[in-house]
């Protein structure tokens, strides 16, 4: 079986192959769906090692669909750093490293997350951005509001709106922060939804609903908690 070594970036990436009979080949494919197997589609079945990076998922699994064994390495495994170079770091002495050590079996997979678990993850990463968007916001209007002599009323974020504008705001005031509120409204709507899809994610997962019966865990918490660990 050939051993195959990628240096997985983000535009291209650099291919060490070592032959089952011996040969060395080095090749370069772009890091696309249609690269890659423009490259390794038509090799026999290898085993092939490439490090945990942001592309790592779908890289996997596109050589997985041609029928490789892929193998997604933890890059802080330190023996795997054994066979490289002292020289100056390149991408071809990394994917000569990598493809030594997938023949010697110096390294250490890393967890590969389910395929539902990610989609919960992306949810929950999408809910975060939004929540803080929303946090911002807030205390833009109360910043502005602070600076004419105006204090909001503190409550819940989702009815912000609600106190700002039951305050007598003059005209101009009122204008001035009418954008934010607009953008807040639809970063609200934004929020609920996801609330909603991840409630629903909650419902289906017995993991997630039995996190929920501890005291103040709710669903995102509960989801946020199954899908860090996936499988234990």
């Amino acid at each position: 079986m050939d051993h195959i070594g990628i240096d997985v970036h983000k535009k291209e990436s650099q291919i060490c192959i070592l032959a089952e009979e011996g040969e060395l080949l080095e090749r370069r494919a772009r890091t696309t769906p249609r690269g890659l197997p423009e490259v390794l589609g038509e090799r026999p079945r290898a085993r092939m090692l490439l490090e945990a990076s942001p592309e790592r998922e779908w890289v996997a699994r596109s050589l997985e669909a041609l029928g490789h064994e892929v193998i997604v390495a933890d890059p802080n495994f330190a023996p795997m750093d054994a066979t490289r170079t002292r020289k100056v770091k390149t991408d071809r002495r990394d994917a000569r490293a990598l493809a030594e050590a997938c023949r010697l079996g110096a390294y250490r997979p890393a967890h590969r997350a389910s395929d539902a678990q990610r989609h919960v993850r992306a949810r929950l990463a999408v809910r975060d951005t939004l929540v803080r968007t929303r946090t911002r916001y807030i205390s833009l209007v109360r910043a502005l509001l602070r600076q004419h002599g105006w204090q909001v009323p503190t409550g819940s974020a989702e009815h912000f709106s609600r106190r700002v504008l039951a305050l007598s705001l003059p005209g101009r005031l009122r204008s001035e922060i009418a954008p934010r509120l607009a953008v807040m409204r639809q970063v609200l709507q934004q929020v609920a939804y996801s609330d909603e899809r991840i409630a629903a994610i909650a419902h289906t997962d017995a993991r997630v609903r039995r996190l929920q019966r501890v005291p103040n865990i709710g669903p995102v918490t509960a989801a946020s908690f199954v899908a860090a660990l996936d499988d234990v």
